[in-house]
């Protein structure tokens, strides 16, 4: 059956917070250690003090949330039984929060509270998308949680909370975002509706990341990749993701690498394999050929405008000069080789692959992180 969702108010400007506060007696803030110490928490806490709500902060977030995170924070929610449960910060804090939340209702250790995000990048959509990702250390591993219930009732999104984020980082969110619209696009539950966010995302990446990347005061780029990363989130939150997630939350739990990040790294990859660029072409380049029309990259046939996404998908990663191998992120040919069956294995396993366009093996995946290693894109 397919269905899509909408259940998170946007509200596009800090002016959403009035409405959200009205009537509220106690807040608790999910957030990490950075945005807490540098008085960004402030955006929430200043008007909050204003009304005279009491609130609570919990900024023990790290990159990569663990379980122990999260059973922390759940004692202190508990302890303090706000009506509100905020979450400021990138993907890791608004992740926390989700599992903090859905866990203490799910468990009927607390009443349903109202679910706020207010994300500081524009990457993850997390803000408007049923998934959460928790780690555990002790295993290498990274473990998406998926529920209707984890979707916040509002987001604000603001591209003043993205100001100040560095190129780096709005690099490596910026093509998670791209990540976000490609695979939801070409993913076994896309439909008409999930196609129309992931292609809007999709444009205003193009038209807006790499300006932002090279002049980070641009605010109105700024926002536009706010608005395209909530649109992608959107997307892949109704039609899933695929095989590059599920290979880039192994590769970043196995090395510590920025999901952004190692989303970027496969992407190029894991696109080639989908389109049959080495074995023969596949149903799915026409997904690829449609996304070229959409880009404005098409060619004279489906191969042609299949084969131009993928390598100007990797052009463009190189403009941002993220990675462009597994190799060149710093990671030895005797480390990758001692975790690739693992990584292989946990890649098939991952939730995110059910819905890749193009079945696949562990072999088949082995194969792809080879290529991702060397550089073989086609």
């Amino acid at each position: 059956m397919g269905q899509f969702i909408l259940k998170t108010r946007v509200y596009l400007g800090k002016e959403g917070l009035d409405e959200i506060l009205t009537g509220v007696g106690r807040a608790f803030i999910v957030t990490d250690k950075f945005m807490h110490e540098s008085g960004m928490v402030g955006y929430l806490t200043e008007p909050m003090e204003k009304k005279g709500v009491q609130y609570q902060i919990f900024s023990d977030v790290k990159p990569d949330p663990d379980i122990a995170t999260v059973t922390k924070g759940i004692g202190q929610l508990l302890d303090f039984k706000p009506q509100v449960l905020f979450a400021l910060g990138g993907g890791s804090s608004i992740d926390a929060a989700k599992a903090m939340n859905w866990l203490s209702v799910k468990g009927g250790l607390a009443e349903k509270m109202s679910f706020v995000a207010v994300p500081t990048t524009s990457g993850t959509g997390s803000e408007v998308t049923t998934f959460a990702v928790i780690s555990d250390p002790q295993k290498s591993a990274k473990y998406p949680l998926v529920s209707e219930d984890m979707l916040p009732d509002a987001a604000i999104l603001d591209a003043e909370l993205v100001r100040s984020v560095p190129p780096a980082t709005t690099a490596d969110t910026g093509i998670d975002v791209l990540t976000h619209a490609i695979e939801a696009f070409v993913s076994t539950n896309a439909n008409d509706f999930t196609d129309a966010a992931a292609e809007k995302a999709m444009k205003l990446v193009k038209a807006n990341l790499i300006k932002v990347y090279k002049n980070p005061n641009d605010m109105e780029a700024r926002q536009k990749m706010h608005d395209a990363s909530c649109l992608a989130g959107i997307a892949f939150s109704n039609a899933g993701l695929g095989l590059n997630h599920g290979m880039a939350h192994t590769l970043g739990g196995h090395f510590h690498i920025p999901h952004g990040r190692a989303n970027g790294i496969l992407l190029p990859y894991v696109m080639a394999f989908n389109a049959g660029c080495h074995d023969g072409l596949t149903p799915v380049a026409e997904r690829y050929a449609q996304i070229a029309e959409v880009l404005r990259l098409e060619g004279s046939s489906v191969r042609q405008s299949a084969f131009s996404v993928v390598r100007t998908t990797k052009q463009y990663i190189n403009q941002l000069h993220i990675p462009n191998t597994i190799e060149a992120a710093g990671i030895a040919r005797e480390d990758f080789e001692a975790v690739l069956d693992e990584m292989a294995e946990a890649a098939y396993n991952d939730s995110c692959t059910r819905t890749n366009p193009r079945a696949c093996s562990v072999e088949d995946i082995k194969e792809v992180f080879q290529r991702a290693y060397t550089g073989k894109l086609i």
